[in-house]
This record gives structure tokens, sequence and C-alpha cells, in this order.
């Protein structure tokens, strides 16, 4: 009540808030189901916040693992690259030495064809020169033969 005359207040407004006050002490709260409800729906909500915990954990550990597999299978891959990058290196080396190759068994090749022309020609010059040379021999041999054939006639040792 002192507050009441104390404050500034209308008298109607002084009036509703004495009779809230006189009235406020044969009030019985109604409560507890609200509290009963408010608890369930906390012990609901926690439970559901313990699943999703848990289940964020699994996901954090699944994704921690796939990360790791994942940077696993990408130091995997660089190291095959790295090495196909060395063996295509070192393939161009050997694709451009081959090619190094071909070219001097080119030259070669057309230099011993050049070789076995001349060859050709000169043992077909050879080869007459040396028929001529059996010619003249198998002449030679007939001389001879007709002479001493001469020689040995009764006719020639008598004059000798």
């Amino acid at each position: 009540r002192r507050l009441t005359i104390n404050m500034d207040l209308s008298t109607a407004d002084r009036d509703v808030l004495t009779a809230f006050l006189t009235q406020g002490q044969g009030y019985a709260p109604q409560s507890g189901q609200i509290i009963g409800i408010l608890k369930e729906m906390k012990d609901t909500l926690e439970k559901e916040l313990a699943a999703i915990e848990e289940q964020e954990d699994s996901a954090k550990a699944t994704y921690a693992d796939m990360v790791a597999a994942k940077e696993k299978e990408i130091r995997s891959n660089t190291k095959a690259i790295e090495a196909k990058l060395g063996r295509h290196g070192e393939t161009g080396v050997e694709i451009e030495a081959l090619r190094e190759d071909l070219d001097d068994t080119n030259k070669a090749l057309e230099a011993d064809k050049k070789f076995l022309a001349d060859l050709d020609t000169n043992c077909d010059k050879q080869k007459q020169e040396w028929e001529a040379i059996q010619k003249t021999r198998a002449d030679e041999l007939v001389a001879l033969a007709e002479t001493i054939k001469i020689l040995n006639d009764d006719d020639a040792l008598e004059l000798f």
C-alpha cells in the first residue's frame, strides 16, 4: 500500500494496482504442468543433441579418414606422375638418339650402296680382264703344245 500511495499514479491506476497486489496472496501457481512439459522438452532435446553430436563426431571421423585417404591417393598419383614424366623425358632422349642412329645408318647405307655399285663395276672389269688373261693363257698353252709337238716331230729331231 505504501508503494501505491507514494507513486505518482492516477487514482484509477492506483486502485487497479492495489487490487492486484491484494489478490496476490490468494494466488496458487498452476505452472506445474508447464514445468513438466518444459523438463520433457529439455530431456528430449538433450537426447537429440547427444545423438546429433555423436553423428557429427562420426561424420568428422569419416571426413578425416576420407581426407587422409585422398591425401594418400594424391601423394601416390603425384609420385606416379613424376615417374611417368621422368620416363617420358628418357623416352624422348632415346627417340632422339634413335633418330640420330637412323640418320647415321641411312648415310652408311647410301655409302655402302655406292661402294657396292663401285665394287660391281670393278668386279665386272676384273672379270673381263681375267677372261682375257685366261684366253691369252689358253692361246699360249696351245702355242706351247704346238711348239712341243713340232719339236718332238721326227723331222725336227733330225734338224737338231
